[in-house]
């Protein structure tokens, strides 16, 4: 969260992403921080997929991050 408040502050458009079991965590640490990023969550875990699961992810989540980068 910290990393995207940074680029977003220096004009530098980006999208906050992480796994759907950190949607609470970052709601919070966002409200604390002051800021509301455009966002994408992926389905969790992250860690243990093999590279074809992470890039299949990314390809599934590849719309919705570019329609908010080009949104903001």
């Amino acid at each position: 969260m910290h990393d995207i408040t940074d680029l977003e502050s220096r004009g530098i458009p980006g999208i906050f992403i992480a796994s759907d079991e950190f949607v609470e965590a970052a709601e919070a640490q966002g409200a604390a921080l002051g800021f509301d990023p455009a966002v994408c969550y992926v389905p969790h875990p992250i860690q243990d997929r093999s590279d074809k699961e992470i890039r299949d992810l990314a390809d599934a989540a590849f719309e919705d991050i570019l329609s908010q980068i080009v949104a903001s």
